[in-house]
């Protein structure tokens, strides 16, 4: 039972750093942004296929040390 609360820090802390991360790379050229009177929309199309493409690297990479 001592584990959990390790693992909810580190979760946390995981967490954190990966919002610090995700707020500065938000805006690239390529998303979606419309602002019309008091609606505003906006899709991160680029930022997705790059955390995708890099999940998918890392999740490859850590399969194939099995």
């Amino acid at each position: 039972m001592t584990e959990f609360p390790k693992i909810i820090m580190i979760l946390g802390a995981v967490l954190l750093i990966i919002g610090a991360v995700l707020h500065f790379v938000g805006k690239m050229p390529g998303d979606i942004f419309v602002k019309k009177g008091n609606v505003t929309f906006f899709f991160p199309v680029v930022t997705c296929i790059i955390i995708s493409v890099v999940l998918s690297i890392l999740l490859n990479l850590f399969g194939r040390m099995k």
